[in-house]
Order: C-alpha cells, then sequence, then structure tokens
C-alpha cells in the first residue's frame, strides 16, 4: 500500500485502567494496523448511568466514572465521550452510544476514509448515520455481540437493519459470519467475510521439560499432577460450574497416580458460586480460583498445565484454545460456535454433549493418551497475527475502493 487509510474505530469492548484484559485482542488488532501505516482514532462511548446503578451491579457499572476520557495506550490515543445509559431501552442506548461515538471520531474536523464497528452491538447502530454522511462503515462480529444481540436480546431486526446500512461486514469465525449474513436478510447471503484473530506464536509456545518443571514448581504442582486449566471469564455462557462438574467426575473415571487439579484463571459474576460449589463438593485441595493474569503468566501456565477444559454454551472463535493449541496443551472444548473451527481436523477432541461424565470421559481420555504437542501446535500453524492483518487491510481498503462511501471533508 503507498498510502495508510484514516481508520475510525468505533467499540464497546477494549483496555481500560481498571479492567487491563478487556478486549485486549481488539486492542492487538489495531496496534498492528497501526504499525503497517493506518491512522487508526479510537473511540470506546462509555455509559453515564442514573445513581444508584454504580452501586447495585458494580462489575457492570462501578467503575465506569473512573475511566480516563482519553487515554494512550501501546501507541494508541482511546478517546471515551460519556452517553446516557438507560436501563432496558438498549436500542435508544445504541443510538446514544453511536452518536456519542461519531461526534467524538469526527471532532475538529478530521477526515476520515471508514469506521470500523470493532465490536456489533451496540456500535453497528452508527452505520445508518455514517451513510447519511456518505461515510463508509464496515461491521466486525466477534460473539456475543452478534449472538447475543440476535438471540436472546431481541435485537436481531435492529442489528440486521444496521448491517444493511453498513453494506458489508467481518467476524472471527464462519459461525458468525454466517449469523450475520442471516440477520441482514436477503441482501446478506455469503456477505459476511472471514477475518479471524491470530496468535503469538512466540508468546503461546511448548516448552522445555525443564522449563516444565520450573513452571510447575512455582505453581506449586508437582511433575505427577495432572493440571487442567479453566480459563476465562466466569459468566454463564462460560458455564464454568459444567466445567466444575465434570472435573469432579473425572477425578473418579480414573485411577491414573498424581494429583488431579483444576486451575480456573478468570473472574467474574459467577465467581462466588463458583467457590461456593467448589466447598459443597470439598474440592478445595484439588480446584484453585486464581484470578486474571497477564499474557505471560498465562502462557507460561499453558505451558505447564496438561489440558485446556472450555464448556461453553455459545463462543464467537475464542482466543483461549487458540492460544492453547499454539502452546500445544490438549484442549477438550465443546461444540459452541467458531470452537469446532480450530479443533477441526486437529488432533484435539469436540465434546457434543453438555452432560459431565461425557465432558469427563473425554477429558480422562485425552489426559491418559494425549497427542504430540508438536502436532497440536501445528495444527494452527497457519493463524498468525500478520495473516490476520493482511486479510484485514485487503478488506478495508477494498471497502473503501469500492465506491459504496465517499470519504467525507
Amino acid at each position: 500500500m503507498s498510502k495508510g487509510l484514516r481508520i475510525g474505530v468505533l467499540t464497546s469492548l477494549f483496555p481500560t485502567p481498571e479492567r487491563p484484559f478487556e478486549g485486549i485482542f481488539a486492542e492487538r488488532r489495531w496496534v498492528g494496523m497501526a504499525g503497517r501505516g493506518h491512522d487508526i482514532r479510537v473511540v470506546q462511548p462509555t455509559p453515564k448511568v442514573p445513581w444508584p446503578l454504580g452501586q447495585l451491579f458494580p462489575r457492570r457499572f462501578g467503575d465506569l466514572e473512573r475511566r480516563p476520557a482519553l487515554e494512550s495506550r501501546t501507541g494508541l490515543e482511546v478517546s471515551r465521550p460519556r452517553y446516557l445509559h438507560l436501563s432496558g431501552r438498549a436500542v435508544g442506548n445504541a443510538k446514544r452510544f453511536a452518536r456519542a461515538g461519531l461526534d467524538s471520531l469526527l471532532k475538529g474536523g478530521t477526515t476520515l476514509d471508514l469506521v470500523v464497528c470493532d465490536y456489533a452491538w451496540p456500535a453497528a447502530a452508527v452505520a445508518p448515520m455514517c451513510e447519511e454522511l456518505g461515510l463508509a462503515c464496515i461491521v466486525s462480529g466477534r460473539g456475543s455481540d452478534v449472538l447475543q444481540a440476535g438471540g436472546e436480546a431481541g435485537l436481531g431486526d435492529e442489528l440486521g437493519g444496521f448491517l444493511r446500512s453498513a453494506g458489508a461486514w467481518f467476524a472471527v469465525s464462519k459461525d458468525l459470519t454466517q449469523a450475520m449474513d442471516t440477520l441482514a436478510g436477503s441482501e446478506g447471503q455469503g456477505k459476511g467475510i472471514l477475518v479471524p484473530n491470530g496468535v503469538d506464536s512466540d508468546l503461546f509456545q511448548p516448552c522445555t521439560l525443564e522449563q516444565r518443571s520450573q513452571f510447575r514448581a512455582e505453581f506449586g504442582w508437582d511433575d505427577g499432577d495432572k493440571v487442567v486449566l479453566l480459563v476465562g471469564h466466569l459468566i454463564p455462557r462460560k458455564d464454568p460450574l459444567l466445567a466444575l462438574a465434570a472435573f469432579q467426575r473425572y477425578q473418579h473415571l480414573t485411577l491414573s497416580p498424581g494429583r488431579k487439579r483444576l486451575v480456573v484463571i478468570g473472574k467474574g459474576e459467577l465467581a462466588p458460586e463458583l467457590e461456593a460449589a467448589i466447598a459443597v463438593a470439598k474440592l478445595g485441595d484439588s480446584v484453585d480460583v486464581i484470578g486474571e493474569c497477564d499474557a505471560l503468566n498465562l502462557a507460561r501456565h499453558y505451558a505447564a498445565a496438561d489440558c485446556l477444559l472450555l464448556c461453553s454454551k455459545r463462543e464467537g472463535r475464542p482466543n483461549v484454545v487458540l492460544e492453547a493449541l499454539s502452546s500445544g496443551l490438549p484442549v477438550v472444548a465443546t461444540a459452541a460456535g467458531g470452537t469446532g473451527e480450530l479443533l477441526e481436523g486437529g488432533p484435539c477432541p469436540l465434546v457434543l454433549s453438555r452432560e459431565p461424565q461425557e465432558i469427563a470421559g473425554a477429558l480422562a481420555s485425552m489426559l491418559e493418551g494425549p497427542p504430540s504437542r508438536e502436532s497440536i501446535r501445528a495444527s494452527v500453524a497457519g493463524l498468525s497475527w500478520q495473516a490476520s492483518f493482511d486479510t484485514l487491510e485487503r478488506l478495508l481498503v477494498e471497502h473503501v475502493r469500492c465506491g459504496k462511501a465517499r470519504t467525507i471533508r
């Protein structure tokens, strides 16, 4: 490319000082595109909620007032204009989110080539506004922003209309592109483009036996322990309680020597319920809930563990599976969204049942006869961040050049 694009990124999911691990893959995407010479302007509109929502729902709203209005992160300037968020007014909230975001993107007469809605709901509500201005807009789907909005939230008609206004969309999994095509109706069939996330294969890679022993000693694990990781937000759609039930049954399925451990990395609204279930099942000596950790520490856990367990009800294309596979770590996962796309044709099984006993059986089989770490890593060898940036760059350049919208001045 001879000239970089001027890209406005409108998103509701991006790291903040209070939530540094949320949206890190969105950050990685746009840092990478900035490194390719594109001018990236990120806007994350922040809800201004009426009292006392911040006190009643601290996980969801409690830190919003502390978010900086302007922040520099890894070379990107992130603006966070406020908008009024009213409980039970999803469509109105989305439109207020979009208006605040677009006003911030265009503040001071900024010239853009296009706007990317990098988390479909609520950001896609900006598409009709961009259409009126003749400003190119494209929608990126990542998971719940499409599946929940178009499903149990009952916002499928609105999201479909926003997609039609944008005229183009992409997502991190085939499952999501198909869902977006369906939401867009007759105009959307076959239009969605797959732009998968990449993985840092230098960070997430197998380690030597010596390093593995060292990491295990640091974590308090013995070399003979069977260590199962559960990584992700402790929220209903990830179903950590099912993972706990499956692990408990796995303990009774095998007579292999060594201690069986479940290590939970993450936090979320189900943490108290999970801790209570651990106590009731008297699994305190076998299950550790250690909260969130940074990428380097997470990579060490992947390298030292024996298996990743994922029991999600709904997924986009889970980054934890991609990271585990790149680390050579065996994965046992339930069939949810794009998870199967990562495991398809590889050495790790996809569990079609949501019965704890069936999941436990798959876990026992994997731990007793795991595939080689080299074969696991090879299954995702083509999913680099550079390949992801290549695909995204071609898509955005083509969307700007296709003549659907003019650049505003």
